[in-house]
């Protein structure tokens, strides 16, 4: 008699600044994307769930906005996002870069040292993965980066690796499937992620913005999803309908979106009507409208209207 698969699960937290690649990681054990990404920082608002189950195993990760210093409403709501993030899990992966930006001769940066305060104000276990390793010129560098948390805390395990290429991806799910608790899965085997379908498509939308558009424009921009919906077409084909309003601070910002004669605004739309098209698996139509709603990042009514709270 062949004996029942014994079922476990573990809550995982998925936490550091901005741009360190927590959402790529993400995607790259999901092996699918459902958390959008770009090199711009806050691309993440608000909390992700992914979840990835493997034979009895199901692991439930939560993504969470970069920790950074807030500016204004809106950032005060993602750093929250971040703590709210941390709680009722078994554990949190601390992602940090293996050649980061800035010098770490004064010790570990401040934001990665309030987040390690805030694992050990919680008693979480803590597992640290130093990410692009691939970036990484000199060994020596890794060593450095592994000699300095390692000092600031207790990991329960380092993993050097790249969310880009895969590597080392394994090696820190073997380490993950340690927090795994016996209990019966909280989701279905083959479901990925929590997030609406609504909100996957403003997200997609917003990504292809993100990437589009200049360096000083992206910060102050959300996605207001008015309309998704399914229908068949006279063919009997299955198509998404969606119209979405660009929510952006300045009337020359406006002007950047939409781009001479609209041509932006119609890069935009196609880029994230493909990318609709590949994530839901049927066809797609996006129509996009240019909407300025001044300093909306600090009025909270707005916040709340666009799910950012």
């Amino acid at each position: 008699m062949k004996r029942a698969m014994t079922e476990k699960s573990a809550f995982i937290s998925i936490i550091g600044r901005p741009n360190v690649g927590k959402s790529s990681l993400m995607n790259r054990i999901l092996g699918q994307k459902v958390a959008i990404v770009s090199d711009k920082p806050q691309t993440t608002r608000t909390k992700i769930m992914g979840i990835y189950t493997n034979g009895g195993d199901q692991l439930v990760f939560i993504d969470t906005p970069g920790f950074h210093k807030p500016r204004n409403m809106l950032d005060k709501n993602m750093n929250k996002a971040v703590g709210d993030g941390m709680a009722d899990v078994d554990a949190a992966v601390l992602v940090v870069e293996a050649a980061p930006k800035f010098g770490l001769e004064n010790g570990v940066p401040p934001a990665e040292a309030e987040l390690i305060n805030e694992l050990r104000r919680r008693r979480l276990a803590g597992v640290l993965v130093i990410n692009k390793i691939d970036l990484l010129s000199k060994k020596e560098d890794l060593l450095k980066v592994i000699a300095l948390y390692s000092g600031a805390f207790d990991f329960s395990a380092v993993v050097p690796l790249s969310a880009k290429t895969g590597d080392g991806t394994e090696i820190l799910l073997s380490e993950l499937y340690k927090f795994s608790k016996p209990s019966p899965h909280y989701f279905p085997d083959d479901e990925i992620t929590d997030q609406p379908e609504r909100v996957i498509a403003a997200e997609i939308i917003r990504e292809k913005l993100l990437r589009s558009l200049d360096k000083e424009v992206p910060h102050g921009i959300a996605v207001d999803l008015e309309r998704f919906a399914e229908r068949d077409t006279a063919g009997g084909e299955p198509i998404i309908e969606i119209e979405a309003t660009v929510i952006c601070e300045k009337e020359s910002h406006k002007g950047i979106i939409i781009g001479r004669g609209g041509i932006m605004l119609k890069k935009i739309g196609t880029l994230a009507r493909q990318d609709i098209e590949r994530f839901f698996g049927v066809r797609a139509s996006v129509k996009l409208w240019v909407k300025v709603r001044e300093d909306w990042r600090n009025r909270q009514g707005l916040i709340h209207t666009l799910g950012l709270d």
